[in-house]
Protein backbone atom coordinates (compact mmCIF):
# COMPACT_ATOMS: atom_id res chain seq x y z
CA UNK A 1 0.00 0.00 0.00
CA UNK A 2 0.97 3.58 -0.96
CA UNK A 3 0.63 4.63 2.57
CA UNK A 4 0.89 8.46 2.12
CA UNK A 5 -1.59 8.27 -0.61
CA UNK A 6 -3.94 6.30 0.99
CA UNK A 7 -3.58 9.10 4.04
CA UNK A 8 -4.53 11.72 1.73
CA UNK A 9 -7.81 10.04 0.32
CA UNK A 10 -8.56 9.68 4.18
CA UNK A 11 -8.27 13.33 4.90
CA UNK A 12 -10.16 14.31 1.27
CA UNK A 13 -12.81 11.29 2.46
CA UNK A 14 -12.98 13.28 5.78
CA UNK A 15 -13.83 16.20 4.14
CA UNK A 16 -16.26 14.86 1.68
CA UNK A 17 -17.89 13.15 4.82
CA UNK A 18 -17.76 16.29 7.08
CA UNK A 19 -19.69 18.29 3.84
CA UNK A 20 -22.49 15.21 3.18
CA UNK A 21 -23.27 15.96 7.18
CA UNK A 22 -23.29 20.19 6.67
CA UNK A 23 -25.72 19.28 3.56
CA UNK A 24 -27.99 17.04 5.55
CA UNK A 25 -28.02 19.25 8.65
CA UNK A 26 -28.58 22.40 6.25
CA UNK A 27 -31.35 20.43 3.98
CA UNK A 28 -33.33 19.04 7.28
CA UNK A 29 -32.95 21.60 9.78
CA UNK A 30 -32.95 24.49 7.96
CA UNK A 31 -34.47 24.09 4.50
CA UNK A 32 -37.48 21.42 6.19
CA UNK A 33 -37.42 22.88 9.68
CA UNK A 34 -37.01 19.60 11.05
CA UNK A 35 -34.75 19.26 14.41
CA UNK A 36 -32.29 16.61 13.61
CA UNK A 37 -31.33 14.42 16.94
CA UNK A 38 -28.03 14.52 17.56
CA UNK A 39 -25.81 13.83 20.19
CA UNK A 40 -22.99 16.36 20.40
CA UNK A 41 -20.36 14.31 21.08
CA UNK A 42 -17.20 16.74 21.08
CA UNK A 43 -19.52 19.39 22.34
CA UNK A 44 -19.79 22.29 19.62
CA UNK A 45 -22.75 23.35 20.96
CA UNK A 46 -24.45 22.82 17.69
CA UNK A 47 -26.10 20.70 15.69
CA UNK A 48 -23.97 21.77 11.97
CA UNK A 49 -20.68 21.35 13.98
CA UNK A 50 -21.62 17.94 15.80
CA UNK A 51 -22.58 16.32 12.34
CA UNK A 52 -19.37 18.28 10.61
CA UNK A 53 -17.11 17.06 13.21
CA UNK A 54 -18.40 13.49 13.89
CA UNK A 55 -18.24 12.69 10.22
CA UNK A 56 -14.71 13.68 9.99
CA UNK A 57 -13.47 11.50 13.26
CA UNK A 58 -15.54 8.76 12.20
CA UNK A 59 -14.09 9.17 8.43
CA UNK A 60 -10.69 9.20 9.95
CA UNK A 61 -11.08 6.13 12.47
CA UNK A 62 -12.37 4.42 9.20
CA UNK A 63 -9.36 4.55 7.19
CA UNK A 64 -7.24 3.80 10.45
CA UNK A 65 -9.31 0.60 10.56
CA UNK A 66 -8.88 0.24 6.62
CA UNK A 67 -5.24 0.47 7.09
CA UNK A 68 -4.77 -1.70 10.15
CA UNK A 69 -7.32 -4.48 8.55
CA UNK A 70 -4.76 -4.49 5.01
CA UNK A 71 -1.72 -5.15 7.05
CA UNK A 72 -2.98 -7.54 9.40
CA UNK A 73 -6.02 -9.75 7.99
CA UNK A 74 -7.33 -11.87 5.05
CA UNK A 75 -9.84 -10.50 3.05
CA UNK A 76 -9.72 -6.92 4.52
CA UNK A 77 -12.16 -5.74 2.17
CA UNK A 78 -14.91 -8.24 3.06
CA UNK A 79 -13.96 -7.35 6.91
CA UNK A 80 -14.19 -3.62 6.16
CA UNK A 81 -17.05 -4.09 4.66
CA UNK A 82 -19.43 -6.06 7.17
CA UNK A 83 -17.86 -3.95 9.85
CA UNK A 84 -18.89 -0.23 7.78
CA UNK A 85 -22.54 -2.30 7.00
CA UNK A 86 -23.11 -2.63 10.88
CA UNK A 87 -21.40 0.71 11.64
CA UNK A 88 -23.68 2.71 9.46
CA UNK A 89 -27.08 0.30 10.35
CA UNK A 90 -26.10 1.32 14.00
CA UNK A 91 -25.59 4.84 13.16
CA UNK A 92 -29.06 5.26 11.13
CA UNK A 93 -31.21 3.20 14.17
CA UNK A 94 -29.42 5.26 17.19
CA UNK A 95 -31.56 7.99 16.87
CA UNK A 96 -34.44 6.35 16.68
CA UNK A 97 -33.45 5.85 20.62
CA UNK A 98 -32.70 9.28 21.31
CA UNK A 99 -35.93 10.74 21.24
CA UNK A 100 -39.58 10.02 20.53
CA UNK A 101 -40.12 12.69 18.32
CA UNK A 102 -39.84 10.15 15.01
CA UNK A 103 -39.65 12.90 11.83
CA UNK A 104 -36.60 13.98 14.21
CA UNK A 105 -34.96 10.71 14.25
CA UNK A 106 -35.81 9.18 10.95
CA UNK A 107 -34.10 12.23 9.78
CA UNK A 108 -30.95 12.12 11.49
CA UNK A 109 -31.09 8.84 10.44
CA UNK A 110 -30.89 9.36 6.96
CA UNK A 111 -28.31 11.72 7.22
CA UNK A 112 -26.24 9.56 9.50
CA UNK A 113 -26.39 6.72 6.91
CA UNK A 114 -25.59 9.17 3.89
CA UNK A 115 -22.45 9.62 5.97
CA UNK A 116 -21.80 5.84 6.37
CA UNK A 117 -22.18 5.21 2.57
CA UNK A 118 -20.06 8.36 1.80
CA UNK A 119 -17.11 6.91 3.99
CA UNK A 120 -17.52 3.19 3.08
CA UNK A 121 -17.68 3.50 -0.61
CA UNK A 122 -15.01 6.27 -1.33
CA UNK A 123 -12.40 4.51 1.24
CA UNK A 124 -13.08 1.21 -0.70
CA UNK A 125 -12.38 3.23 -3.98
CA UNK A 126 -9.13 4.98 -1.96
CA UNK A 127 -7.68 1.57 -1.39
CA UNK A 128 -8.08 0.10 -4.43
CA UNK A 129 -5.92 2.99 -6.24
CA UNK A 130 -3.53 3.36 -3.47
CA UNK A 131 -2.52 -0.87 -3.75
CA UNK A 132 0.91 -1.43 -4.67
CA UNK A 133 0.79 -3.45 -8.19
CA UNK A 134 1.25 -7.38 -7.11
CA UNK A 135 -0.44 -6.91 -3.99
CA UNK A 136 -3.80 -8.67 -4.03
CA UNK A 137 -6.19 -7.78 -1.42
CA UNK A 138 -9.74 -9.32 -1.61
Amino acid sequence: MDAGRFWAGVVATALVAALVGLVGVVIVDQILSIELAVQDLFGTNSTGAAYVVGAAVFAVLAGGLLHLLVVTTPKPKAFFGWIMFLATLTAALLPLTWTDELESSISAGIVNALIGIAIWSLLLGVLSRTLRAGAPID
